[in-house]
């Protein structure tokens, strides 16, 4: 490993707040870029959130998939509730136009089949772990004990569970539906005691909404 990373790894909070406060921020400035400049971003954020599993996987032993009938289950149903309690409760405004890469590059063009691959494969694979690790590893052990390495992964306490939860769904457009999201992965967590099967929980519902974005062209949901 990198000599520069060697104070960052061996602050247990660092190795799972920074890597996510780093995605958030690039994802933070996609908003301002608009235009080609989005698409753009997104490869950047996407390829750095890899680059940051890649070298702190070693470092955070519980980022490690898992997979179960369980969180394919929850990660099925969890898209289900996604998409389906969509056109019944508010969501937050984004702001800005839907990320829509045909519209960008035109429908058939090899720049928007790239992008559509990149976004598809960046929240299926990227985001899972980096998210899983902040919100299940950390934020949920922390709201137990500020020492939270003394809270057993998966270990069940109910202010955690809600906090964790409604925090993870109100950090989405789709809050409802994300807060019942976090119920199922945070659930995932303390009835398996590790972080892999809601990491893959996570995967099967980002990759099913993708291609639910796609094949339905169901824009808004990027």
């Amino acid at each position: 490993m990198c000599s520069a990373l060697i104070p960052f790894v061996k602050s247990p909070t660092a190795v799972r707040v920074a890597p996510f406060l780093i995605f958030v921020g690039l994802t933070f400035c996609q908003g301002w870029s608009g235009g080609v400049g989005l698409y753009w971003l997104y490869l950047l954020k996407t390829l750095v959130g890899a680059l940051l599993i890649w070298r702190l996987r070693p470092v955070i032993t519980e980022m490690r998939w898992a997979f179960s009938w369980p969180a394919i289950a929850v990660g099925v149903g969890v898209f289900a509730i996604w998409v389906g309690l969509d056109p019944f409760y508010p969501r937050w405004s984004k702001g800005s136009a839907a990320w829509n890469p045909l519209a960008e590059f035109g429908p058939g063009s090899a720049a928007a089949s790239g992008f559509i691959l990149v976004r598809v494969v960046g929240s299926t694979l990227v985001v899972p772990p980096l998210e899983e690790v902040f919100y299940r590893s950390f934020l949920y052990r922390y709201a137990a004990r500020p020492r939270f390495e003394e809270v057993a992964l998966g270990e069940w306490r109910w202010f955690p569970f809600v906090v964790t939860s409604v925090i993870f769904g109100f950090a989405h457009f789709e809050w409802l539906a994300g807060i019942l999201a976090g119920v199922g992965y945070q659930g995932l967590v303390c009835g398996k005691k590790r972080l892999g099967d809601a990491m893959t929980a996570h995967a099967v519902t980002n990759l099913l909404l993708g291609l639910w974005v796609v094949g339905r062209g169901a824009w808004h949901f990027w």
